[in-house]
């Protein structure tokens, strides 16, 4: 087993090998143990033999100066080794006195000479005093970064990227530099910002989140083609879905698409349904009609909120997309198209009764739509709850879990905010 002088002894010329160029880890294989070896010596050295402020603040914590004088003037044995390169040759070095380092030594005088030792010096102690550094042959010179700078910054070039000014060079039998490294040097003069005088792209933004109790709070709009005899010639479909309900409650088919229509539409729906005033909420995408000024000039008369998904999000409406995926996948939908306008009204007159008034949804325990906007499906749920309960007690044997869920839906959320993940129960781990 190596004793506590003779490791600090193995470091210290290790660190000196390190110094004269070689490496540590083939300096360790060359004395003949591995990297994490020394590693271990040296905290465990620095446990027990707690360094100097000087090694302390050079972070190098064993000074062998006094280590190095006594192998230097001690016999070496003859050891035979092979030396090819810099890092070889100092590790050669620290082999061939191993064996006198090896020599017992008092642990005393070991700290003895690792406190009175003078600081190593720091920085580069190679012979040349320098560090070799590669410059490549090809490297601009500095008037040619000039004139590429000025050449960008030109009053012609000024609002060109180096993608379209290198081309345009070209033309003119000009060649500066490579797209790539008119790129590294505008990067090097802080120049890698919007060229061109423009507004910056804005990044959309999730709408507010909307709820629901109690129809007619939030209305849900889109518009759908439906399509004609002539190709490339629709009509076109307004639905106004009440999100609470998912009743249809207001609706048109026009020969074109425009706010003039919507606004209308959605006056017709305030008075039939009694609406008052900042009492509804109107969702829906960034279209034209959407967005038109009559539009937004008959919202701001009845008072009506707007809310507006992000461009190009179609899951920001999914009450009136999911609409418009039931009503186009009926049955009854005609297998050729709506030869005129009022073929089309009288298709969507019976879709919309046949959804109101006859289609059980599933997202409301499937009630339709006109039972929950009037306030009928509370009855009608308690009824199948108590039916099932009195089904479950008469055949017990039947039922592994509890009857199925006829509970009330009392709110409806659009585009809720990401509910966080939920934590971890530590609560076994707490102190009692």
């Amino acid at each position: 087993m190596t004793s506590l002088p003779q490791r600090l002894t193995l470091i210290a010329l290790i660190i000196e090998a390190h110094k004269s160029g070689a490496r540590i880890f083939k300096a360790c294989h060359v004395i003949g143990f591995s990297l994490r070896t020394y590693q271990r010596w040296r905290k465990d050295a620095f446990a027990t033999s707690p360094p100097t402020q000087e090694s302390r603040a050079t972070n190098i914590n064993i000074n062998i100066a006094s280590v190095s004088d006594a192998v230097n003037h001690a016999p070496a044995p003859a050891v035979a080794v092979a030396v090819e390169t810099v890092e070889e040759a100092a590790a050669a070095a620290a082999k061939i006195t191993i064996e006198t380092a090896l020599q017992p030594t008092s642990k005393a005088a070991a700290e003895t000479a690792l406190e009175t030792a003078p600081p190593t010096p720091q920085g580069d102690r190679r012979e040349s005093g320098k560090r070799s550094i590669y410059i490549p042959h090809n490297k601009l010179s500095e008037a040619e970064i000039n004139i590429i700078i000025d050449t960008v910054n030109s009053a012609e070039y000024k609002d060109l990227s180096p993608c379209q000014i290198v081309p345009r060079l070209a033309d003119l039998f000009i060649y500066l530099a490579s797209v790539s490294t008119i790129y590294r040097v505008m990067r090097r003069f802080n120049q890698m910002v919007d060229r061109r005088n423009e507004r910056k792209g804005q990044k959309g933004k999730k709408p507010k989140a909307l709820m629901a109790t109690a129809p007619n709070q939030v209305y849900s709009w889109d518009i759908t083609y439906l399509p004609t005899a002539i190709r490339g010639q629709y009509f076109y479909l307004y639905l106004y879905v009440d999100i609470f309900s998912r009743k249809i409650v207001g609706w048109q088919v026009f020969a074109e698409e425009n706010g003039d229509n919507a606004a209308q539409l959605l006056e017709d729906i305030y008075r039939h349904e009694g609406i008052t005033s900042h009492q509804l909420t109107l969702h829906s995408d960034n279209g034209s009609p959407m967005k038109g000024e009559t539009m937004l000039a008959m919202m701001q008369r009845l008072n009506v909120t707007a809310s507006r998904s992000r461009p190009s999000v179609s899951n920001d409406n999914p009450y009136s997309e999911s609409l418009f995926h039931t009503i186009k996948h009926r049955p009854a939908l005609p297998l050729h198209p709506f030869a005129e306008i009022a073929h089309a009204r009288r298709w969507v007159t019976e879709m919309v009764a046949w959804y109101n008034n006859d289609h059980r949804h599933s997202a409301i325990r499937f009630v339709t739509p006109s039972e929950r906007h009037a306030g009928l499906d509370h009855a009608i749920l308690a009824k199948r709850k108590a039916l099932f309960e009195q089904a479950r007690l008469k055949n017990p044997q039947r039922w592994s879990k509890n009857t199925r869920n006829w509970d009330y839906i009392d709110c409806v959320h659009l585009n809720p905010e990401t509910k966080p993940k939920k934590e971890l129960n530590n609560s076994k781990n707490l102190p009692k």
